[in-house]
Parts: C-alpha cells; sequence; structure tokens
C-alpha cells in the first residue's frame, strides 16, 4: 500500500529529474519573457528564455517558419515554473514527507498537509 509520504518522495523525486533535466538542456534554473510587444498584454510574440539567454523555444522565425514564441500569459506562467521552483517544490515535499514520517501517527489524514497531497498527486498523475 502506497502512503501519503511515499506519495510526497516520489513527486518530489519525478520533479527533481525534470528540473534537473530542464535547467541541464536550457542551460539555466531559473527562466524570463520577453513581451516583444508589451502594449499588449495578451500578445502571442512573447520569447521564454533562460536567464543566459538561451531561448527555450526552439526554431526560427519568417516565412513559412514557425515562430518561437508563446503568448503572454502562457510564457509568463512557464518562466515562473522555472526548474528553481520545481526544485523547491521538491524540497517541500520531502521535508513534508520526513515529517510525516517522524509523526509516525496512525491517521494520517490528521498530520499531513494536504495542499503538499494534492500537489504531489498531480504530478503523480492523480485527481487531487
Amino acid at each position: 500500500m502506497t502512503t501519503p509520504a511515499d506519495e510526497l518522495r516520489t513527486a518530489a523525486a519525478t520533479l527533481r529529474v525534470h528540473a534537473a533535466a530542464a535547467a541541464e538542456d536550457s542551460g539555466n534554473t531559473t527562466w524570463h519573457t520577453t513581451r516583444h510587444f508589451p502594449d499588449q498584454p495578451n500578445t502571442t510574440y512573447t520569447t521564454v528564455w533562460a536567464t543566459d539567454g538561451k531561448p527555450l523555444l526552439r526554431g526560427g522565425g519568417g516565412r513559412g517558419r514557425p515562430h518561437p514564441y508563446v503568448s503572454a500569459p502562457v510564457g509568463d506562467y512557464i518562466a515562473a515554473m522555472d526548474p528553481a521552483v520545481g526544485l523547491a517544490l521538491a524540497d517541500w515535499l520531502d521535508a513534508t514527507a520526513a515529517r510525516l514520517q517522524q509523526q509516525a501517527h496512525p491517521d494520517w489524514q490528521d498530520t499531513v498537509e494536504p495542499q503538499a497531497l494534492a500537489v504531489a498527486r498531480a504530478i503523480n498523475g492523480r485527481q487531487p
């Protein structure tokens, strides 16, 4: 039987794998966006960058070729959830699992943080 602590640790491990791979591929753990038309808040001409300046979306612009752009809200969200955030979330999930394991309370529902378990289950592919 899978315990809540197991679910938290599995999600933390998954986050670490994905965050490390994303950081290695992008060259940095922190990301940001550039809105090419800042006066248009929902423009699709927003580029997501690794902090060192490498664009995260591959491809080129120009006639007949796809542009490496996303909508501003999507780009801002991607940048906000960069690998640094993923690693911090993984640490939080592991710390929550450790506290839960130390308590050894027979009724885990009284001791687990419901938000941590909801995050873990979403990462693990379960409905919260």
